[in-house]
């Protein structure tokens, strides 16, 4: 159970004490949630997070409990542009390991990120994610606020685009260093691939998990702040079907 729940416009907030927490709820909850997604339509489909705040609740998801994985679709946030799906900080690589070698989905489509046309590529992705309604989506917060790879500068409430094609600020590259997936920000590919802010809030369910210190105060600015581009992640304050679930010092900057 969380420690404390609350409503921040549309956006319900449940806050727990470690990330253990965070993980055994979310997991009971999402199998409950996609078993009645498979009983009710056959099918289901989902879109997954990379990163550090996913690693636990990948791999718990993906061992304990039963799922049905044979029938469900997944799709992944993002991908750097110029390196392949055996590059170490690959977000395919990542989901591959942490995916589809535990699991058998009934497919997984990856996002490519060592296209030599990555407009066509978004196109085709796109077009993808327009063929398959999604019922969940998980997702982490950036530093900066931003969700995928849609940075404040880059964020659009309203994009026309399902997918595009976007240059990563500094500052989201140098998260990425912080994190570990790359030793120096030079290292860091300067564009990706990323589903757009209207694409992610179309999916039927989200899950959104913030941890640590190092979230605190971006976690502060999504719940206090304006609803904005400059935050991007406060956009899910206009979804009642978004849940934001925090640990005690993800959360320790709010009242």
């Amino acid at each position: 159970m969380p420690l404390r729940t609350f409503q921040v416009d549309a956006l319900r907030v449940e806050v727990y004490r470690q990330e253990a927490d965070i993980v055994q709820s979310l997991v009971t909850q999402t199998q409950s949630y996609l078993n009645e997604a498979i009983e009710r339509q056959g099918s289901a489909a989902a879109i997954l997070a990379s990163g550090a705040s996913q690693v636990k609740l990948l791999k718990d998801l993906t061992t304990f409990g039963e799922i049905d994985w044979g029938r469900i679709t997944l799709f992944h946030l993002d991908e750097y542009l110029g390196i392949g799906g055996e590059h170490p900080a690959s977000f395919q690589l990542f989901m591959r390991e942490m995916v589809t070698q535990k699991v058998t989905p009934h497919q997984f489509h990856y996002l490519a990120g060592d296209t030599l046309e990555p407009i066509a590529e978004c196109d085709r992705y796109g077009q993808l994610l327009a063929a398959q309604p999604i019922d969940l989506c998980l997702l982490g917060i950036g530093e900066t606020g931003h969700i995928a790879f849609n940075d404040p500068e880059v964020a659009d409430f309203t994009d026309r685009y399902p997918v595009k094609l976007v240059k990563l600020a500094d500052k989201s590259r140098q998260q990425q260093v912080n994190t570990g997936f790359f030793d120096r920000i030079e290292a860091v590919p300067q564009y990706a691939l990323t589903l757009t802010l209207p694409t992610i809030c179309k999916a039927r369910r989200i899950c959104c998990v913030a941890m640590g210190s190092r979230k605190a105060a971006i976690v502060k600015t999504m719940l206090t702040g304006e609803i904005s581009p400059t935050c991007p992640a406060s956009i899910l304050r206009k979804y009642p079907t978004a849940t934001l679930y925090l640990d005690e010092a993800a959360a320790s900057a709010i009242a």
